[in-house]
């Protein structure tokens, strides 16, 4: 899968995505991340990326121009498949539907995935109009930017990719997957400060552990977040 990212501040993505597990399924080639900077699509000298929206009002709105030449560029790349790529543009701004575990499992199914980074008081609305396959908030607050949503919704898509994570049946066991939060998890030492594993896990019975994780799963997102809950 190749995920380009459309940023105003693409220097802010290299130290985050040459580290850890997405660093490693890079250099393997298991995944493909290229971040392009808005400003190389402005044909002016000063590079202007944003104006001042009409009807007033206060801060800047991102230009359709660069923005709608910068998309279809990096939708230009050429896949060489044999069939037509699959592939999404999507823009992150607090407007956008919730991202959730569902929309990253969709996204894993794309050849190309295409993030645009919203900025200022967002973008002119031709832009989206024209160019916006989806739009995805990651929560109900704002941010001076879309690049840490850009980070969050690449780290989420990409570990589901076939060789990114070491095991790949870790994804799916973990909060979120059935709906539920994950389950308590416990390592050595056995005891720490008085706490103890409890002894089902020390059992052996895998069918019986399999029972009590459900079990604390379900009274975790009970407890913590029952609107999971169907």
């Amino acid at each position: 899968m190749r995920i380009d990212i459309i940023t105003l501040f693409p220097k802010m993505f290299e130290p985050v995505f040459s580290l850890s597990i997405l660093g490693r399924a890079r250099r393997q080639g298991s995944l493909q991340i290229v971040v392009h900077n808005l400003r190389d699509y402005t044909y002016d000298r000063h590079r202007t990326v944003d104006d001042t929206p009409y009807g007033g009002g206060s801060g800047m709105v991102l230009k359709p121009e660069p923005l709608y030449d910068a998309v279809e560029a990096v939708k230009s790349i050429d896949f060489t498949f044999q069939r037509e790529a699959l592939r999404e543009v999507v823009f992150l701004t607090p407007q956008g539907k919730p991202f959730k575990q569902d929309t990253a499992n969709e996204l894993t199914k794309l050849d190309q995935l295409i993030l645009v980074c919203g900025h200022y008081e967002g973008f002119d609305e031709r832009a989206r109009e024209l160019l916006a396959d989806r739009e995805i908030s990651i929560g109900d607050f704002v941010l001076t930017g879309g690049e840490i949503p850009a980070m969050a919704v690449t780290d989420a898509v990409s570990r589901l990719l076939p060789g990114v994570l070491g095991d790949e049946y870790s994804a799916y066991e973990e909060s979120f997957s059935e709906d539920l939060l994950e389950y308590p998890q416990y390592t050595r030492p056995r005891v720490f400060r008085g706490l103890e594993v409890p002894e089902i896990l020390l059992s052996g019975n895998h069918k019986e552990i399999a029972k009590w994780r459900k079990k604390q799963s379900i009274k975790r997102t009970t407890e913590r977040r029952p609107d999971l809950l169907k």
